[in-house]
């Protein structure tokens, strides 16, 4: 009877369980970082994709992180069952960015030192990553002075017209420019591009060599932090 006591006192431990006070209160405070979370990579995430839509996961994923780790940290039996689930289920998402990837894994870092109990660690490593997250992007922001804009350019395509005149003429005003998009066909080119430039000076330079090779060349702009 001792070892089966001993044995069920292992594999189920009250103790560690939180009440429901303690369980609601750290959902909030869960809760609230999360949004905090989703207004920082809005602000300062740098992902073309849409930042304050793919940010409403944040929530979700960190809130139920902190209700699997509450419940499985009091029985190493559901631990165990759990890692045997994840073992026969597969997630995929459509994450297209490193750092998409980093956000969802800040979340799920928040859900865990909550739901482990660790709010006051918890919340300070969360400040403390967040304004390493800020200086970083102020920093890069100063030091470059680069503007950022995701540009797409449209035109029927003929001798002066061709893919690799559009992108040589780019690379020579532009600080860095990165293909995301490419479509061509016999008749029409269509390419997008994330660009970035010193000053607005470079962008006309390039808008005037463009309309050279064809006056009916179409640009799009659009501001990298306004595609939401």
């Amino acid at each position: 009877m001792n070892d089966k006591n001993l044995l069920d006192n292992f594999l189920f431990s009250a103790d560690s369980q939180l009440s429901q006070v303690e369980f609601i209160i750290n959902l909030i405070i869960a809760g609230l970082l999360a949004i905090i979370l989703g207004q920082i990579y809005q602000k300062f995430g740098n992902a073309l994709s849409n930042r304050k839509s793919f940010s409403h996961n944040f929530i979700l994923l960190t809130l139920v992180t902190v209700l699997v780790i509450s419940i499985i940290k009091s029985s190493l039996a559901l631990s165990l069952g759990l890692v045997g689930a994840l073992s026969i289920v597969r997630f995929r998402g459509a994450i297209k960015e490193p750092e998409e990837l980093a956000y969802l894994f800040f979340s799920i870092g928040i859900g865990l030192g909550i739901g482990a109990n660790q709010v006051t660690l918890t919340i300070t490593a969360f400040l403390v990553i967040i304004l390493f997250v800020i200086i970083i992007k102020l920093i890069k922001r100063d030091k470059i002075g680069f503007q950022n804009l995701y540009l797409t350019i449209s035109c029927k395509k003929n001798k002066k017209v061709e893919t690799n005149k559009i992108i040589n003429c780019l690379s020579k005003h532009f600080t860095s420019i990165n293909i995301k998009r490419l479509e061509e066909s016999d008749n029409i080119i269509e390419i997008s591009f994330l660009v970035e430039f010193e000053n607005i000076e470079k962008l006309e330079i390039v808008k005037s060599e463009l309309f050279k090779l064809s006056p009916k060349i179409n640009f799009n702009f659009i501001d990298n932090k306004g595609i939401l």
